[in-house]
């Protein structure tokens, strides 16, 4: 694989962490145990994703995460305590598929790694807290069983071919930011709103 497509390969991983980090390891490892996808050469690194022990933990942390997700309020309580898990384990993903002998592209893994984690997992964490607002229970299981469709669809396909690995960094990569955007917007216009509301309280 050329540059590009280790970066993507590498890039993808780390943003889909930031969402499901546990079903990204047991999905992976799945697919590499069962040989439904063949890695490159070059990330052997990653083979330590089929032990089974390895397959097995990560099945049972992916089956809680499954379920807390699904469950008003524990959704944004998980994802509260995995701020700082689903970054560091985004840049250690990335850095197990960069070159080992380039220390150079190591430390590039790492930061970009736990960037990318942490921006859909911020995006990720910011949607459901605004889902949760809503009245209705229905909308949080849906955008639960949505992000765990697409992180394993999009997770298979990286990681089956990397030139597509570009394009999928590229649409999570948009789709975080336009989300925290979106977020950031909302956000002013709840404050201003409170604000107006205040001031005529007051008068």
């Amino acid at each position: 694989m050329g540059a590009a497509e280790i970066l993507g390969v590498a890039a993808s991983v780390s943003l889909l962490s930031g969402w499901r980090l546990y079903l990204c390891v047991f999905a992976t490892g799945i697919a590499m145990h069962t040989g439904w996808i063949a890695l490159p050469a070059h990330l052997h690194q990653l083979d330590i994703l089929a032990n089974p022990w390895v397959i097995g933990v990560a099945g049972v942390a992916a089956l809680a995460e499954f379920l807390a997700d699904k469950v008003m309020w524990i959704d944004s309580a998980w994802d509260a305590v995995h701020t700082l898990i689903r970054p560091i384990g985004g840049a250690l993903l990335a850095l197990a598929i960069v070159d080992p002998n380039d220390p150079a592209w190591q430390v590039i893994a790492l930061i970009l790694g736990g960037g990318a984690s942490l921006l859909t997992h911020s995006a990720k964490a910011g949607t459901r807290a605004l889902v949760n607002a809503s009245p209705e229970p229905v909308s949080n299981v849906l955008v639960s069983t949505t992000e765990d469709v697409a992180t394993g669809g999009l997770l298979l396909l990286a990681l089956a071919n990397p030139v597509i690995a570009i394009g999928v960094a590229v649409l999570l990569l948009a789709g975080a930011v336009a989300a925290l955007l979106a977020l950031r917007r909302l956000l002013r216009w709840a404050t201003r709103r409170d604000r107006t509301a205040a001031r005529r309280r007051a008068d």
